[in-house]
């Protein structure tokens, strides 16, 4: 593999491609340590759903060893699928720029990637070698991509012509599709072979023929039949030159013919009419995207009352509004409709001023309309985000304590987000530094009256130790785990007393402190106020959110109340319908915030209330199908 003209590979990387999905870092570790010592392995993963993507980078301490397995290990199996081994490449312009890239078409079915790179490695240094195939096996075509130029030319001189295993393949420089239309000209414009449909069953091979043959000399006229010799309504005239084709095309398209509209047009290979297809949905959705990018706003929790035309009147004085419609179930409300002003700073201001804004007897919710895929993708992003962003004492992370399958070096982790603060903590603005999340150890829930009969939150205790990162972590109040717990997730304690506990757990000295005492500690002015007796508040607990209860919700802010139950909803819906659960959740926040609470902490009352909403789903969906 030594070159000195070809370039070189200091950072001794490698692209291990065509893996099987269930292949981890742990067996291409086993693999490919038998070569050298590998620095780092990473199997690269969808962010999302982590699954993976079917490529994987191994790096090596020295280019040697990445060199020898390269030539020992390229097509081997593992999981019973050849790999693909090739040079890492971080520039991408050496396999855009096409140099060395050679194209081979009528291949046998039963050459693969390893009997291709063994046919062209005599000419030259090979970085990449593949077949194109799918799930049916090879597609009969592949592409050899050489080091250098010369090399490339000389396979194509030898190799273009010759016979391998019986059929006689085309060796040729590779060329873009792009390039392809370029060189062709006004040749890739032309077209013997003429698609005709819509013409029902009153026609058959013979018929067609004779009412196109007015337009040129047929070679073939077919009408396409099932199983049972009953036409289909569409067929394909194959003319002899290109002149025919075009005026049957021009002259047939939109004629009418046994009182029936025909559509005319050149016939077209399945995969270029599906990429054509695709191309134009994708060109009209970018189109509609960037007509309504930031200017059409989703509204929700609409009053009963609320139509068309008082949902233009509510948000008219913020600008032009292009369109404004409330969504309907028949001649019910759904509760939610769309705004669409005509300039993005119309919108932000109606969001602004919007959002929030008690109209007839509900306060709205206003935001910038998203599309489903997008707001789905959101939603599991951020749920992504606060489960790795829990952190534990001492600085580690949840996923490094519990790794990534396979437990090798070099494995994907997610990053950490940090997780905003919502509460005034004393401790922590004295010492700008927080060592754990707010939620661990015992919190006060609870509340206690005032003489003035003023509800004030008892405050934390300075001295509450931390909850362990050990595998058998406990409260700190010395209680058995509760069994289902996950480890290492912050779990409910009792409420603390108002005495305060030290950090090693005994009880301070109780001292008594005059009324006319300066400056006297948090203890001595809460035993002050009148004893009122508290009720523990039980907080509910969902995997990858700090624990909620009836008082911090209280304590928010309403806007932010919905959004707290909704992002503790998510999941749990989630893990029973993953495709509704968007929609699912967007329908149970309607509901009162106390119920809300009521199904998150009694997981039966969740299932019935998403089973209610899955058969109103469903019913509708049954509705808009008649």
């Amino acid at each position: 593999m030594n070159n000195p003209a070809g370039p070189s590979y200091p950072m001794a990387s490698l692209y291990v491609g065509d893996l099987n999905a269930d292949v981890t870092e742990a067996m291409l570790f086993e693999k490919f340590s038998t070569a050298g010592p590998v620095l780092s392995i990473r199997v690269c993963r969808d962010m999302i759903t982590r699954r993976s993507l079917g490529y994987a980078y191994v790096n090596f301490q020295q280019p040697a060893d990445a060199e020898r397995a390269l030539d020992t290990m390229n097509f081997d199996t593992i999981k019973g699928r050849p790999i693909r081994i090739m040079w890492s490449q971080r520039d991408p312009s050496l396999r855009k720029s096409g140099v060395g890239n050679v194209f081979i078409k009528n291949l046998d079915r039963s050459i693969d990637n390893k009997a291709l790179y063994d046919t062209f490695s005599a000419f030259g240094n090979i970085l990449s070698c593949k077949i194109v195939s799918d799930e049916n096996g090879s597609k009969g075509y592949g592409f050899v991509h050489f080091e250098t130029e010369e090399a490339a030319t000389s396979a194509i001189e030898k190799v273009n012509g010759m016979l391998l295993n019986g059929k006689k393949v085309f060796v040729g420089r590779f060329m873009s599709r792009r390039e392809r239309i370029e060189q062709m000209g006004d040749k890739a414009k032309k077209f013997t072979n003429v698609y005709i449909k819509n013409f029902g069953e009153e026609l058959d091979d013979d018929k067609l023929m004779e009412i196109c043959e007015e337009f040129g000399k047929i070679i073939s006229a077919k009408v396409m039949t099932d199983m049972g010799g009953k036409p289909k309504g569409f067929g394909f005239v194959s003319f002899e030159d290109a002149d025919g084709a075009e005026k049957c095309v021009d002259e047939m398209h939109g004629k009418e013919v046994n009182g029936r509209m025909i559509w005319c047009g050149r016939a077209q290979k399945k995969t270029e009419r599906m990429g054509e297809l695709k191309e134009r949905f994708e060109r009209r959705k970018i189109e509609r995207i960037n007509r309504y990018q930031g200017v059409n706003l989703y509204v929700k929790n609409l009053d009963d009352n609320i139509d068309d035309e008082r949902l233009r009147k509510e948000f008219s004085q913020f600008g032009t509004i292009t369109s404004a419609r409330v969504m309907m179930d028949g001649t019910r409300t759904r509760g939610f409709g769309f705004v669409c002003f005509s300039s993005p700073e119309e919108a932000t201001k109606a969001v602004t001023e919007m959002n929030g804004r008690i109209v007839v007897a509900k306060p709205l919710y206003v935001a910038l309309a998203q599309r489903k895929e997008d707001r789905k993708q959101h939603l599991a992003s951020q749920y992504m985000q606060r489960v790795s962003g829990l952190r534990i004492p001492g600085g580690q992370q949840m996923n490094q304590m519990f790794g990534q399958p396979g437990g090798a070096g070099g494995g994907y982790f997610v990053p950490q987000m940090a997780q905003p603060q919502r509460f005034f903590n004393p401790a922590a603005q004295m010492g700008q530094v927080r060592a754990s999340p707010r939620w661990q150890g015992p919190q006060q829930t609870g509340f206690q009256g005032m003489a003035g009969g003023a509800p004030i939150r008892t405050p934390r205790q300075p001295g509450q130790a931390n909850m362990r990162a050990a595998t058998s972590a406990r409260p700190i109040t010395g209680q058995q785990p509760v069994p289902g717990q996950r480890v290492g997730v912050p779990q409910a304690v009792p409420p603390a007393r108002p005495t305060a506990m030290a950090a090693g757990g005994m009880p301070r000295p109780q001292y008594k402190y005059t009324p006319a005492m300066r400056n006297p500690p948090p203890q001595a002015t809460m035993q002050q106020a009148p004893a009122v007796a508290q009720v523990p508040q039980q907080a509910v607990h969902v995997p990858g959110q700090e624990p909620l209860s009836a008082a911090m919700l209280a304590a928010a802010p309403p806007q932010e109340q919905k959004q707290m139950l909704g992002e503790r909803l998510f999941p749990l819906i989630s893990s029973m319908y993953p495709d509704l659960a968007g929609k699912i959740t967007g329908m149970l926040l309607e509901i009162d915030n106390s119920e809300l609470l009521h199904m998150l902490e009694v997981p039966e009352s969740l299932k019935a209330k998403v089973e209610e909403a899955v058969a109103v789903l469903q019913a509708h969906q049954a509705k808009e199908t008649k």
